[in-house]
């Protein structure tokens, strides 16, 4: 497809050797790099001595770290484009996950999609995998949910609903606050098994949490970031529990015709689907 149909961004801080193998996924994979914005939200690593080595679209350096919200909408606006491709640095992705996704989403008429994807250790051939898999489930979509590891965005969702919150303070919220804004528009949005990606699984959080002596399952945003939605406890309990009950059903409906869910887990060198 036209390189200039789409724009790519992602914000790190600090793990550049994730950043490194995302970027060399993209590279093996015919990804353009001068579609790719990268925000580098005041790594003290060898990030930006890598970046500025790269034939990128743009590098914008954050003095400090600002957040996603303030880092997606830097690199969305920075390269504007009929679709922006939102994601996050610990990824790999596969043969054409570009052209596949976004055409899924022509394909289905949404406005915001996802790719399908495998999180955690890389115990399993990633480049064997996708292209099966993206052959397998390249009917499969589930309409009405998508994640925000890696979202293509139509450019008529920021002209509805404006850009991510940019509150450096949210830390990690601002998909939520997104998705909520998405939903109160009614944006059709998807995830789509014609493309996928592998996930090293919230990286640049888990150090995070490191820095401010917090546990892997604490929580890093501020525990009451919901409020923000607006919402009574009563009705953020019954769309968890709607969103578990269709997940469920998605899952079990993939199962039966693919064998295989648009979500898998690799703790070791098995890969589960949940």
């Amino acid at each position: 497809m036209n390189k200039n149909s789409y724009a790519i961004t992602f914000a790190c801080y600090n793990q550049v050797e994730y950043t490194r193998q995302c970027i060399d996924s993209m590279i093996k994979h015919g990804t353009p790099l001068d579609r790719l914005i990268v925000v580098d939200n005041g790594s003290r690593d060898d990030t930006r001595e890598y970046l500025q080595k790269l034939p990128l679209g743009g590098r914008i350096y954050n003095s400090e770290n600002l957040g996603c919200g303030v880092a997606w909408n830097q690199g969305a606006l920075a390269l504007q484009a009929d679709w922006t491709i939102v994601m996050n640095n610990d990824v790999l992705v596969s043969a054409n996950w570009i052209e596949n996704l976004i055409g899924a989403a022509i394909e289905n008429n949404v406005s915001v999609i996802s790719p399908a994807m495998i999180e955690g250790k890389l115990g399993y051939d990633f480049e064997a995998f996708a292209p099966d898999a993206s052959r397998n489930m390249k009917l499969a979509v589930r309409k009405g949910w998508c994640h925000a590891v890696c979202l293509a965005v139509h450019k008529s969702v920021w002209l509805n609903i404006g850009y991510f919150q940019a509150v450096p303070k949210l830390l990690g919220y601002e998909d939520a606050l997104f998705f909520n804004e998405m939903d109160k528009a009614k944006i059709p949005n998807a995830t789509t098994g014609a493309s996928w990606l592998h996930h090293y699984g919230s990286i640049t959080q888990s150090a995070m949490k490191r820095e401010r002596g917090l546990r892997e399952d604490d929580d890093l945003a501020y525990r009451y970031n919901h409020r923000l939605l607006q919402q009574s406890w009563l009705t953020r309990k019954m769309n968890k529990f709607n969103r578990k009950r269709q997940l469920r059903a998605w899952r079990d409906e993939e199962m039966s015709a693919y064998g295989m869910t648009m979500q898998g887990k690799c703790d070791g060198s098995v890969l589960e689907w949940v």
